[in-house]
């Protein structure tokens, strides 16, 4: 298969306002569209990614949550990997930045095994992390505490608290590999991790909404070689504590490992070539695999 979708361009503005800048960025691609297919043209349409204004310690709008380190997102040749046990999340919130700490009030949805998709949440997905910087590259420790509310019908509802702590960074070794990690766990926090692999709660057959634990995580390791190549290998895992009522096809665990190697072959210029291997199993004990040989070209302009 052959895809152009994953380009990616961006605006950006900066404009003085007193003794600082208003900025803004404006950020599109291609991936997932709904319109457009592979017969004749390929003419899919963009996609927003992130929307955003920000002013001094301020910021609103659609960004990568709080609660991820995009430091430690491995490179690749491909568009994401090693997804299983990272924290991926872009959506609009409101964020306050005073040095090391990060404090956000962020968008809200429950997504559940047996009650579909719910947006019935009263209150904001609350994040607060701190960072660490220095030549030892940076770590990030965040806590993230939400509501899971779902409607029940005639008018009724049911809640349930939602928590969820996250290790994340980059970590340079010698004098240029680099280590990416990410460690994660707790209740509900379903669609934060994996790219939402699995689910954050169930209603149980009392019609209690229960917050469904899981923890999971990923290392890389980075290392260039020659003058303008790298290589990089790694493995992921997200594993989920479904209650025993749920259906035997739910998702339980998925993992994930790889290897790609890149090579600038001119300025901003990427060729890059990846093997990645993955396992999903259910609550069943079935499982399946995937293998995927990808071949990228990538100019940054």
């Amino acid at each position: 298969d052959f895809t152009a979708e994953s380009s990616r361009f961006f605006f950006s503005t900066s404009t003085p306002w007193g003794d600082k800048d208003v900025k803004s960025h404006l950020e599109l691609d291609f991936l997932g569209s709904g319109q457009g297919n592979e017969l004749a043209t390929n003419s899919y349409s963009p996609r927003l990614r992130r929307a955003y204004v920000s002013y001094g310690n301020w910021l609103a709008g659609q960004d990568w949550s709080t609660f991820q380190n995009t430091s430690a997102i491995p490179e690749s040749a491909s568009f994401l990997i090693l997804s299983d046990g990272m924290i991926f999340v872009r959506q609009p919130q409101i964020r306050y930045t005073n040095g090391p700490w990060q404090i956000a009030l962020e968008n809200p949805n429950t997504t559940t095994v047996n009650a579909g998709l719910q947006d019935a949440n009263t209150i904001p997905d609350v994040v607060a992390r701190y960072n660490w910087k220095g030549d030892f590259g940076n770590v990030s420790l965040a806590a993230l505490a939400r509501q899971l509310r779902i409607e029940t019908g005639g008018g009724n509802s049911e809640e349930a608290f939602g928590y969820g702590l996250s290790l994340s960074g980059q970590w340079k070794v010698g004098a240029k590999d680099d280590i990416r990690f990410n460690l994660m766990g707790g209740e509900g926090i379903g669609r934060y991790a994996g790219v939402a692999a699995g689910r954050e709660a169930a209603l149980s057959p009392g019609g209690e909404l229960e917050a469904i634990p899981s923890f999971g995580g990923l290392i890389a390791w980075r290392h260039p070689f020659g003058e303008t190549a790298r290589f990089n290998v790694g493995y992921s895992g997200l594993f989920i504590d479904n209650p025993d009522y749920v259906v035997s096809t739910t998702t339980a665990s998925v993992q994930s490992a790889y290897g790609a190697v890149l090579w600038d072959v001119a300025p901003k210029v990427t060729l890059g070539t990846e093997l990645m291997f993955g396992v999903r199993e259910d609550e069943s004990g079935a499982d399946g695999t995937i293998t995927r040989f990808t071949f990228s070209t990538k100019y940054a302009f």
